[in-house]
Formats: C-alpha cells, sequence, structure tokens
C-alpha cells in the first residue's frame, strides 16, 4: 500500500509541474521509469500507472498528451461473464534511439519502437514499430521513412517571425 500511495503522489507531482524541463529533471532525479537515455524530453503532464514498465532510450521526444498503456483491466468486466476467473494483464514499453512521438498518441502494452522513428500525432501504436520509419494513424502504419524525412526537413528554411509564417501559409493555400 505505501508503494502505491507513493506512486500516486509522485503522479500528481509530475502533473503539477507546469514546465516541460523541470518535470524531466523531477523525472530523472526519482527515476520514475523503468530507464531514460540521455537528450530526453518528456511534454506529458500525466505518467502512466506503471511507469516501471517503460524504458526509454537516447534522444526521444515525447510532445504533449502522448498516453503509455502498460495495463488492460478488462478482466474486471470478464470475471462478470461467469467463466472463470481471468487475471489482470500488464506489458512493457521500451522506446529506442531517436524517436519523436507526436501529440495525442497513444501506446498500448508490449510494444517496442525501433531507433530512428517518427510517431505522426494521434496515432495508435498497437503493434512494434520497424527501425528508420514514419508511422501514422489508428492503427498506425508506415507511411515514410526516417531518412526521407530527415532530407526534407533539411530543405526547409526556417521561418520565425509572424508576417513571413502568414504569407508562407496563404501561398501555399493560395489555390484552396
Amino acid at each position: 500500500m505505501k508503494s502505491y500511495t507513493k506512486n500516486q503522489l509522485q503522479r500528481l507531482r509530475i502533473a503539477l509541474i507546469l514546465n516541460s524541463d523541470k518535470r524531466v529533471k523531477y523525472i530523472l532525479k526519482h527515476h520514475i521509469f523503468k530507464s531514460v537515455g540521455e537528450h530526453f524530453f518528456f511534454q506529458p503532464r500525466f505518467i502512466p500507472s506503471d511507469p516501471k514498465l517503460i524504458k526509454f532510450h537516447n534522444n526521444v521526444i515525447v510532445t504533449s498528451n502522448v498516453t503509455f498503456v502498460t495495463h488492460d483491466v478488462f478482466h474486471l468486466g470478464l470475471n462478470h461473464l461467469n467463466q472463470g476467473e481471468f487475471l489482470y494483464q500488464n506489458g512493457c514499453i521500451e522506446i529506442m534511439d531517436n524517436v519523436f512521438i507526436g501529440c495525442n498518441t497513444t501506446i498500448l502494452p508490449n510494444v517496442k519502437i525501433g531507433p530512428n522513428v517518427i510517431i505522426g500525432a494521434g496515432s495508435v501504436i498497437v503493434n512494434d514499430v520497424a527501425p528508420n520509419t514514419v508511422v501514422a494513424g489508428n492503427p498506425a502504419r508506415v507511411i515514410g521513412t526516417f531518412d526521407a524525412y530527415v532530407l526534407k526537413r533539411k530543405e526547409i528554411k526556417a521561418l520565425y517571425d509572424e508576417e513571413s509564417l502568414w504569407e508562407k501559409f496563404e501561398q501555399n493555400k493560395k489555390n484552396f
């Protein structure tokens, strides 16, 4: 019971840290996950109920509202079918090097995400993700390669001011 209460208090504390850099420092200091590599960015404010079942390797970026599901509580419903006792299920999640996870993505248990992967926003990851891929969708599917994406991004000229961004937007949407 003591461990459960400590876990819940840590989850609450992390949710109350508004700054993502401070949140990462807290996560690292308190060893919230099974392991975390170098150059880790974690924007979600909510930590999964079983964070020790998640490993992050190097250069992993987790954007806002990403959900890590390490368990399945459907046994509660199945146990009311009078067909025997069904047990709680949980599983691990491992994120390898150089992975970007887009906003509002959900990652289900027993998934390994290979190195050099980009996951598009809103994706649902139900299976392992092969190295050097870009995936998106529900369920997520391969839409490209990591290397092709990197080459495409190298061609993009950075625009930081509001006026230039709107000018570029309107130019690209003029036939709309």
